[in-house]
């Protein structure tokens, strides 16, 4: 139970580390344009997102699948510029671009379960029994997750309903800065790839 924990912390502790705030700036992406009303969509836009990544997460940490780790990285940011760049074409969605949406989050779930893979593969070690430290490692990433969507809801909330910006100037003041941010960041990223 001890590892458990201790990997579950770990879990939690590296999706909300601010090192690491591509994983962040995707939960944003993803979920900032929403309030707390839209509760149900979010729940099906994190849970396409989880079952993605937490498909690559094993398989990566099992050694069942190896992708470079610079693409990888360079594609997290790329990932992120696509979903802010939908958040601001999609001005009023419709439902078969709110389909996209559910496909690219479990899509992009599974690039970012291989990041996340690296890092907890230089836990483990070569540790031979890894499932329960996979588990409590995913779980505390899914509890981080929560953290991460439950704030942004509530300040999309506070903004959009009690501030009373408008939804769509709240949607692409996020998206814009979130696509830069991250646009910035996979420019970075490219030249390790190039090599």
């Amino acid at each position: 139970m001890q590892d458990f924990n201790l990997y579950f912390d770990l879990g939690w502790h590296h999706i909300l580390d601010w090192k690491g705030y591509d994983h962040i700036l995707f939960l944003l992406a993803l979920c900032g344009v929403y309030t707390l009303s839209d509760w149900k969509r979010v729940l099906i836009l994190v849970t396409a997102f989880t079952v993605g990544h937490s498909i690559t997460l094993a398989l990566s940490v099992l050694n069942v699948v190896h992708v470079n780790t610079a693409l990888i990285e360079f594609l997290i940011p790329v990932t992120i510029m696509i979903t802010a760049l939908a958040n601001i074409l999609n001005k009023k969605p419709k439902p078969k671009a709110i389909r996209l949406k559910y496909t690219l989050a479990l899509i992009f779930g599974l690039i970012h379960g291989m990041g996340f893979s690296n890092y907890l593969k230089s836990l483990l070690g070569k540790t031979t029994n890894i499932v329960v430290e996979l588990l409590a490692f995913n779980l505390g990433l899914e509890f981080g997750q929560i953290l991460i969507v439950f704030g942004v809801l509530i300040l999309s909330f506070i903004l959009i309903m009690i501030v009373k910006i408008k939804r769509w100037d709240w949607n692409f003041f996020l998206s814009s800065a979130i696509f830069g941010i991250s646009f910035v960041v996979a420019a970075e990223r490219l030249p390790a790839i190039l090599n």
